[in-house]
């Protein structure tokens, strides 16, 4: 394992709330022109300051709201962050559809962003991010590899459990097929973060297949990254773990509850802290060359919460 200068005792807060209060809420599309092109969930800090920007693409047929509560923890350190809600529930995208939705959403941050944030809260649209889980995770590859253009680039990239389609069946996965089974092969110039499950390649039960299947999960979408890249494996946890308690609706309580296999019982409390702690750390580092947290990590991986079995870092 690949890493900086290991600190004399490692410590880190990035897996407790932060300290920067915020608030969250919606804006719909309308016929104005200053619409955005798909309705939205913001988390924006309230305190004055300028704030790097995080786009978060949802896992398929889930709504960005069952993400709240690790959006909040993410955005208490110190970041803005954006959740379109690409299809409705029930009526999923296919194909190109998705990502050329989502870069949609890119091109009107520019714009219409700034206007909807409070009072002397900027966005700092330079230092953007693409993060998502699931199908999400492969939709913000496949906006960052370029398939489809955007007026604004991206400062980092971050895979949650991504998927890229439910086998090695080419057939079987949703277009674009970014994946090419050859190592460090996605054109990427900027520093990438996977952060996988172990319980995903397992199936929940004998009526669902696996939700993150080995060849399309986790594994072959760091296999693919060049450095600087980051890995983390919360072996005990599942695919739908860092969703909220609870997920409303009888679509939300298959989608968490029962199709993907979860990991241990009661409140997901401790893989929701793992991952918005592991997304603050590895965005700190790449985006503000504040290296402390992640390094910690990285010498000490038993301070997440969850236990975390796969640590690497490839640097440049």
């Amino acid at each position: 394992m690949a890493q900086r200068a290991q600190p004399a005792l490692a410590t880190t807060d990035v897996f407790q709330k932060g300290d920067i209060h915020w608030k969250q809420f919606n804006v719909e599309t309308s016929t104005a022109s200053s619409s955005p092109p798909k309705p939205l969930l913001i988390f924006t800090p309230t305190v004055p300051g300028l704030y790097p920007v995080i786009l978060f693409c949802h896992g398929f047929c889930i709504r960005t709201s069952y993400y709240s509560k690790l959006l909040a923890h993410i955005v208490s350190h110190g970041f803005i962050l954006v959740a379109p809600q690409l299809f409705s529930i029930g009526v999923p995208m296919f194909g190109p559809e998705e990502v050329k939705c989502e870069g949609r959403v890119v091109d009107w941050l520019d714009n219409g962003l700034q206007p909807l944030l409070p009072e002397s809260v900027e966005a700092k649209l330079e230092k953007l991010v693409l993060v998502g889980h699931s199908k999400g995770g492969k939709t913000a590859f496949a906006v960052a590899l370029g398939y489809c253009k955007t007026k604004l680039k991206f400062s980092a990239l971050i895979g949650i459990d991504p998927v890229a389609g439910v086998s090695k069946c080419k057939p079987c996965r949703s277009l674009p097929d970014i994946l090419t089974g050859v190592p460090r092969s996605f054109n990427l110039n900027i520093p990438v973060a996977v952060i996988g499950t172990g319980l995903g390649p397992e199936k929940a039960n004998s009526l669902f297949p696996p939700c993150a299947p080995n060849g399309v999960n986790h594994k072959e979408f760091f296999s693919e990254c060049k450095p600087p890249s980051a890995y983390f494996v919360a072996t005990d946890y599942g695919h739908m773990d860092m969703l909220d308690d609870e997920t409303p609706g009888v679509i939300g309580t298959m989608m968490s509850k029962c199709m993907c296999k979860n990991g241990k019982k009661g409140p997901r409390d401790l893989m929701r802290r793992t991952v918005g702690g592991l997304v603050v750390a590895f965005l700190r580092a790449q985006l503000n060359e504040q290296w402390k947290d992640f390094d910690a990590i990285l010498a000490s991986p038993n301070l997440a919460p969850a236990k975390l079995d796969d640590v690497r870092y490839l640097p440049t």
